[in-house]
């Protein structure tokens, strides 16, 4: 019998390796499909960090909404505000505010849902795509002890003046009142979008901000969270100009997501 490896001509036997320009070639494409992933699996990891923090506004909704039906219907408010001082982030009772809890560990805000509320979803209080390094852990074992931030404003009164002498009025779930241009307030926590200068950072005051301040997610009266673009920065603060400035322009921000 033939053997038939002896019949194949010559050039099929022979092995023969890539040129060098075939290898750079090789390296090229790669390198172009490289480029051209890695940025698309950014994006989509960022689009799935937004749908988490947009996820996580709505259960912050749904524990607001079972605070109040305990409450005779008043959502999360107080308690009242400490002496004004350069560390204390809350001035005014009732105003909007990202803490958790004060300087003497009172729970404060949306941390008055902590303990029953969001007891097995704490978590929910820190959005996912935060833009500077967060460790929630640390942050959430220091409530009840210290003057604590979560990743969120929440506005829990119908705040018409910030230096009043009387804290304004709890709101109602189910009749939130006016904001300052007399239209019905509907827009009730969105993404921290706060700079501050570096020499704040002595009193403990430093930049929040999320999503790259591209956007801001928002949570509404009727339980629904949806994103806003903030390409031009209308929905950013920046603690350079004065403590109740600044709480004002957050007052602005918010009343301009109630007309959304």
């Amino acid at each position: 019998m033939m053997n038939t490896e002896t019949q194949r001509p010559a050039i099929f036997l022979q092995r023969r390796g890539l040129t060098l320009i075939e290898v750079l070639i090789v390296i090229s494409v790669i390198a172009v499909l490289v480029g051209i992933l890695i940025p698309a699996l950014s994006d989509s990891r960022r689009a799935g960090r937004k749908v988490a923090c947009l996820s996580g506004l709505r259960q912050l909704g749904v524990a607001a909404s079972a605070y109040a039906l305990d409450h005779d219907g008043s959502l999360p408010y107080g308690p009242k505000a400490p002496p004004p001082s350069a560390t204390n982030f809350y001035p005014v009772t009732g105003n909007v505010t990202s803490l958790l809890s004060l300087e003497s560990g009172a729970p404060v805000g949306l941390g008055l849902l902590l303990e029953r509320y969001l007891a097995d979803t704490k978590a929910v209080l820190f959005c996912p795509d935060a833009d500077q390094v967060q460790d929630s852990g640390a942050a959430l074992a220091a409530v009840g002890v210290s003057q604590v931030e979560g990743s969120y404003y929440y506005r829990h009164a119908s705040v018409v003046s910030l230096s009043g002498p009387l804290p304004p009025p709890r709101m109602n779930i189910d009749k939130l009142g006016k904001n300052r241009n007399g239209a019905a307030i509907e827009c009730l926590a969105m993404d921290t979008q706060f700079l501050a200068p570096p020499m704040m950072a002595a009193f403990n005051i430093r930049p929040r901000t999320h999503h790259q301040q591209r956007l801001v997610n928002a949570l509404f009266r009727d339980g629904h969270a949806s994103s806003h673009p903030n390409t031009d920065g209308r929905y950013t603060t920046d603690i350079a100009i004065s403590v109740y400035d600044t709480l004002d322009r957050i007052l602005e921000i918010f009343e301009s997501l109630d007309a959304q």
